[in-house]
């Protein structure tokens, strides 16, 4: 409801598109992932935590492009609402990128490694990152991009800074898994995502801030 009332159809359809891909995806392999007890919980079912992790940055961004819809000066167009939505696409980019390197990883990584020492470990590992993974995941953020410049949320350029972005989000995900998440009880699998998805849309209005992408 907040997403369709702060971006209608367009912004709608793009998480759509994530929800239906990024499901889909936890599901390839399933067998194989459970057998070795590395498959996402609840058969890959969504609940509330899950929702609010990955689309927490998603809607503060939606939220702020409504805002500078509304109140900017009739008749001028702020460039903080297209940067808003290209935070937007671009945090929901980041997320499916993350889902389908973490699940395509699992399920077909013939050789994974820690992303700090680059030590061969066991598939699941948290931290661990596959060649396979990487390239499934930068497949899947651009194609977040693709949907979000086809409802006019993003331009061309955009689509690179979302693919970016994801990556670069990414790979800042895997490396708190490799270091910090286990320290702490707190640092559950939840707000790791809320920070990943918050680092794709905080690097994508910096990168549309400093290359002047509308």
């Amino acid at each position: 409801m907040i997403i369709w009332g702060s971006l209608g159809w367009a912004g709608y359809a793009v998480v759509m598109f994530y929800f239906l891909a990024g499901s889909s995806v936890t599901r390839i392999g399933m067998a194989e992932k459970e057998a070795a007890g590395i498959a996402e919980k609840r058969g890959g079912a969504r609940g509330p935590e899950n929702v609010w992790g990955s689309a927490a940055a998603g809607t503060v961004c939606a939220l702020g492009a409504w805002a500078m819809a509304k109140f900017s000066a009739e008749g001028s167009t702020s460039i903080w609402l297209s940067l808003f939505a290209l935070g937007y696409v671009a945090s929901l980019a980041t997320k499916l990128s993350d889902t389908t390197a973490s699940e395509i990883g699992k399920a077909y990584g013939q050789r994974t490694f820690l992303i700090t020492t680059l030590q061969p470990v066991p598939r699941g590992t948290e931290g661990a990152v596959s060649l396979e993974g990487t390239l499934a995941g930068a497949a899947a953020s651009l194609l977040v991009a693709l949907v979000g410049l086809a409802v006019n949320l993003i331009s061309i350029p955009g689509i690179a800074i979302c693919v970016v972005a994801a990556f670069l989000a990414t790979n800042a995900e895997s490396l708190i898994g490799a270091t910090v998440q286990e320290k702490f009880d707190w640092l559950t699998n939840e707000l790791v995502n809320v920070i990943n998805t918050v680092i794709g849309a905080g690097v994508a209005i910096a990168l549309g801030l400093l290359l002047s992408v509308p």
